[in-house]
């Protein structure tokens, strides 16, 4: 790719990264807010499993941001075989985390969206719909 998309293409991976870190940390205060307010009216163990739950799902899209930027980074990045391996193997784990995640927060895999929920988070919240 020419050299004139280069400076384009690495301001569009910075913003992802960082798009990607304020929503993991905007989810976890957002849901610790909502922890504070819950516990006092809640069982201790409901108002964890809702904590949880909804910290899983801005850490879930914040790493779906993070593993874009680093597939678009494979366009700009030189081509050794060190680099590569270490994209891939930051990808593979990124994935793997968003994959294990998911399973952990809704009970199924995620391309079987009509199962029921069974997973440890699958308690569906009442506050959110």
């Amino acid at each position: 790719m020419g050299d004139r998309f280069v400076p384009i293409i690495e301001t569009v991976i910075t913003f992802l990264e960082l798009t990607g870190v304020a929503v993991i940390v905007i989810g976890f205060i957002i849901a610790t807010v909502q922890w504070l307010f819950r516990f006092r009216r809640q069982t201790t163990h409901a108002a964890y499993l809702q904590y949880r739950r909804r910290s899983v799902r801005g850490l879930i899209l914040g790493l779906e941001f993070l593993v874009a930027a680093d597939i678009i980074k494979t366009v700009t990045m030189d081509y050794s075989i060190s680099s590569l391996l270490e994209l891939g193997l930051i990808v593979v784990i990124r994935t793997f985390l968003v994959f294990s995640l998911h399973l952990e927060i809704d009970g199924h895999l995620p391309w079987q969206p009509g199962r029921k929920r069974s997973g440890p988070l699958a308690k569906q919240d009442p506050g959110s719909t």
